[in-house]
């Protein structure tokens, strides 16, 4: 709303110190991180006190973890509390014309929506399950239909060609994004992103057995297709790492940032020039509203880190996913997901592997057996010496150890992503 004002303002002559300060997206994102942040902590407080006096709190299963048993009670659905630290900045400083923005808003409400609907039954219900898994799929499923049909007929997501970049650089006075230089590159090809390749951008068409028309129509199908899997395998990925205080808050928090800066170097002509990735015009926004959301999860970090006064639940934790996975294609870099979502992949594959393992063995031998002590990774490293084929760590280990180390290695994994702009 600010943004749109002060826009409105500049377009109708009025000129007073700082009306220009909203064209900059570095200005823009920010004011939505500290503004996210003072709203998380503001409202973080008032919105415990109220979870406990409503006795929202979390159900546990006994499952043999040290201090288990202590998070009996500590209230719930404290995704409620990102949502809104995220939305509010956005409202204020977004550019709610940007399709982009849209359609991160829409992932924040509709996966939002769908954890709170798990954590309601879960809590109010007392059904341990939650939501019927194949509702959350369903809704993932929709998701990732809007954001590949935006993809493929919404003409402002378009990215341009290579050297795009370079034609605008002359039009670029400022760290805004625009790109006067380069009308004639708009591009409409399904491409994107693929790392540690000279000539990096990877053209959806290629895997196409058709030509023509129908090739187009296989291309956008396919591409559909996958952008279906990357946002339900991201959402369920943030959501099977949540099971520590501050882990999935933590981890989405760095993946959030170097998604930030992956958008603001996409959507500046120079900087996409210099790194010769692919430039998409609109992509500038994606940048603010991550840097928000950062700053969202650093003010509900205060309440979640260790030891936790308030649980995200699904409400939280399926919708970080998504907006993960949906700004990851929407910057065309979703092929660098494995590496910089390294944390969120190899928990779930420890699941999988777990449940396909024990269900094997079981067949085969009579009983089933375990690669890991537990599932998901985090709880391996929370349990002492079992029955196990990999029976490493023998003690366990605490759990702000085990959170931490995971922040270091998701740290890791954050800069080796932002470094194959250049390692090809």
């Amino acid at each position: 709303m600010l943004y749109h004002l002060f826009e409105y303002l500049r377009e109708q002559g009025t000129h007073f110190p700082g009306i220009g300060l909203m064209q900059y997206i570095s200005v823009r994102g920010i004011l939505g991180n500290v503004t996210a942040i003072l709203i998380a902590l503001l409202a973080g407080k008032k919105t415990i006190g109220f979870l406990q006096k409503k006795q929202i709190g979390e159900e546990i299963r006994d499952l043999g973890l040290e201090g288990q048993l202590a998070k009996k009670g500590t209230p719930t659905m404290g995704g409620i509390i990102i949502i809104f630290s995220l939305l509010i900045p956005i409202l204020l400083f977004g550019d709610l014309g940007n399709s982009n923005t849209r359609l991160l808003i829409f992932t924040t409400l509709w996966l939002g929506f769908i954890g709170c609907m798990d954590d309601y039954i879960k809590v109010f219900k007392h059904n341990k399950d939650g939501l019927n898994g194949k509702y959350k799929i369903i809704g993932q499923i929709i998701l990732g239909l809007v954001v590949g049909l935006a993809l493929c007929f919404d003409e402002s997501l378009a990215f341009r060609e290579s050297g795009a970049a370079q034609a605008a650089v002359p039009a670029v006075q400022t760290a805004t994004v625009t790109a006067s230089g380069a009308a004639d590159f708009e591009s409409n090809e399904i491409m994107t992103t693929i790392p540690f390749v000279k000539d990096n951008e990877f053209n959806y068409s290629w895997l196409s057995p058709f030509k023509g028309k129908a090739g187009d129509i296989f291309t956008k199908i396919l591409y559909i297709l996958v952008i279906i899997f990357i946002i339900t395998a991201c959402s369920n990925g943030a959501n099977l790492t949540d099971g520590m205080d501050g882990l999935a808050t933590g981890v989405s928090a760095i993946v959030g940032a170097a998604l930030g800066v992956l958008a603001y170097v996409s959507g500046h002509v120079v900087y996409a020039d210099y790194f010769d990735i692919m430039y998409i015009e609109n992509s500038g926004d994606i940048a603010v509203f991550m840097l928000t959301l950062v700053g969202a999860l650093m003010g509900f970090l205060w309440f979640n880190s260790y030891p936790a006064q308030i649980f995200m639940g699904d409400t939280g934790s399926l919708m970080l996913g998504g907006i993960i996975g949906v700004s990851a294609v929407l910057i065309r870099k979703e092929l660098l997901l494995p590496i910089l979502c390294g944390i969120f992949l190899v928990e779930s594959l420890s699941v999988i592997i777990q449940r396909c393992y024990f269900k094997y063995t079981k067949k085969k031998y009579g009983e089933g057996r375990r690669i890991f002590k537990m599932s998901p990774l985090h709880h391996h490293f929370q349990k002492e010496d079992i029955d196990a084929a990999i029976k490493k760590p023998v003690k366990a280990h605490p759990e702000a150890k085990i959170v931490m180390r995971f922040y270091i290695v998701s740290m890791i994994l954050a800069v080796l992503t932002i470094i194959t702009l250049k390692i090809r």
